[in-house]
C-alpha cells in the first residue's frame, strides 16, 4: 500500500461549504513571514529567512516555480472553510473537496477558462513547492532543533467530464497547515476586499501589517530595511522602499492608516488600525507581538540586530515597480 493512498485512507473527505458570504481567514504564520514569491513571473531563486530563531527555506520546481501570494488565495479559501466548519459543528479535515467554480468565486476570481487553467496552475504550485520550516517546532532538551519539511498540497486530483468539465477537485492539505488553522488563535480573519489588492507587495503588506496591527491603539511600526529582508523580494531595496512610499500615499491598505517616518537616520513604515472596521471585531485580532514602546515594533524579530536577520541567495534582478508591472488579479501564469 502507497503512502498517499494510506494517508487518503485515513481521512474523512470534508465538502466545501456554501461560500457566499463566509469570512476570510488567514493563518498568521502565513502573514508573518515570506513564505511565497511576490511576483507574477515564475520564480526559482530559493527564499531563506531566519530571525529570532525562526529559519525557514522556500523552494521551487523549474517547472512551476514557487508558489506566489496569488496562489495563497486557495489556502485562504482552504482556512476559511475550515474555520466555519468548526463554527458550524461540522469536522473539518485535510482531504478537501469543492468545485473549481466554487473556489474561483470565493477568490473573486473569474470562471472563464483561462481562469480554471490558472487554478489549475496554482495548485500545481503549492504542491511542488517545498517548504523547511523550525516555526512551531519544538526544541528538544538536547538543544536540537526540529525542521519540518512540507509542501502547501500533498496532492490533488480532478474529476472531468466526458466533455471536458471539471465535475470538482479534491486535495490533501498539509498537516503543518491545517493543524495551524484549527488553532483559532493563530487565525485571523481579513477584509473581504484583500481580494482586490492586485500587487505582489501591496498583498503581501496588507497581510504583515494586519497580523501586527491588530488592536494595537497605538499602531506599529517597521524599519524599512527590516520590512524588505521580510518580504523576501527579489527587488532592489531602493525599488522596495519607494514601492511602500507609494502605497502608504495612496493609503492602499483597507481598514488601516500608513505613514511614513523617519528618525535617526533610519525609515520606518508606521501603520494604525482605523476604529470602528468589523473584521477587527471578528476571530483573533490581537497580535501575538508585544509592544515594546508607544509605536509597537517587532518585539520578536529583533529588527535592530542585524545578527538576527540573514538574507540568503535571494539576489537577482530587480522587477519592474511601475502600473505595467502590476499583476492582474488572478493565480498567475498557468
Amino acid at each position: 500500500m502507497s503512502k498517499r493512498s494510506s494517508e487518503r485512507e485515513q481521512l474523512s473527505l470534508f465538502r466545501a461549504l456554501p461560500g457566499g458570504d463566509m469570512a476570510l481567514r488567514d493563518a498568521q504564520d502565513l502573514m508573518a513571514y515570506p513564505f511565497f514569491s511576490l511576483a507574477k513571473s515564475p520564480r526559482i531563486v530559493p527564499i531563506r529567512f531566519e530571525a529570532g530563531g525562526v529559519s525557514l527555506t522556500v523552494e521551487g520546481v523549474p517547472e512551476h516555480g514557487i508558489a506566489t501570494i496569488w496562489d495563497a488565495d486557495v489556502l485562504i479559501w482552504a482556512a476559511s472553510q475550515i474555520v466555519q466548519a468548526k463554527k458550524e459543528g461540522i469536522a473539518p479535515s485535510r482531504l478537501m473537496v469543492a468545485t473549481p467554480y466554487e473556489i474561483l468565486r470565493f477568490t473573486q476570481r473569474g470562471t472563464g477558462r483561462s481562469d480554471y487553467q490558472a487554478l489549475r496552475a496554482a495548485l500545481d504550485r503549492l504542491q511542488s513547492t517545498t517548504v523547511a520550516t523550525t516555526l512551531r517546532q519544538r526544541e528538544r532538551p538536547n538543544g536540537v532543533v526540529r525542521v519540518h519539511r512540507f509542501s502547501w498540497i500533498n496532492e490533488w486530483k480532478e474529476y472531468i467530464r466526458p466533455e471536458g468539465r471539471s465535475d470538482g477537485i479534491e486535495l490533501i492539505l498539509a498537516d503543518w497547515f491545517f493543524s495551524g488553522v484549527m488553532d483559532e488563535t493563530l487565525v485571523l480573519t481579513l477584509d473581504r476586499t484583500y481580494f482586490r489588492l492586485s500587487g505582489g507587495i501591496e498583498r503581501w503588506l496588507y497581510r504583515l501589517v494586519r497580523k501586527h496591527g491588530g488592536r494595537q491603539p497605538a499602531g506599529w511600526r517597521f524599519e524599512m530595511r527590516h520590512l524588505y529582508l521580510k518580504s523576501g523580494s527579489l527587488q532592489r531595496r531602493s525599488d522596495f522602499a519607494l514601492q511602500v512610499r507609494q502605497l502608504a500615499r495612496r493609503q492602499a491598505l483597507p481598514g488601516y492608516r500608513l505613514s511614513i517616518e523617519r528618525s535617526g537616520g533610519m525609515e520606518w513604515l508606521a501603520f494604525r488600525p482605523m476604529p470602528g472596521e468589523p473584521f477587527q471585531r471578528d476571530l483573533s485580532t490581537v497580535s501575538v507581538e508585544e509592544p515594546v514602546d508607544d509605536v509597537g515594533t517587532d518585539s520578536v524579530d529583533h529588527p535592530h540586530d542585524p545578527r538576527w536577520i540573514t538574507r540568503r541567495n535571494i539576489g537577482g534582478s530587480p522587477a519592474s515597480i511601475g502600473p505595467q508591472a502590476a499583476p492582474s488579479n488572478g493565480f498567475g501564469p498557468p
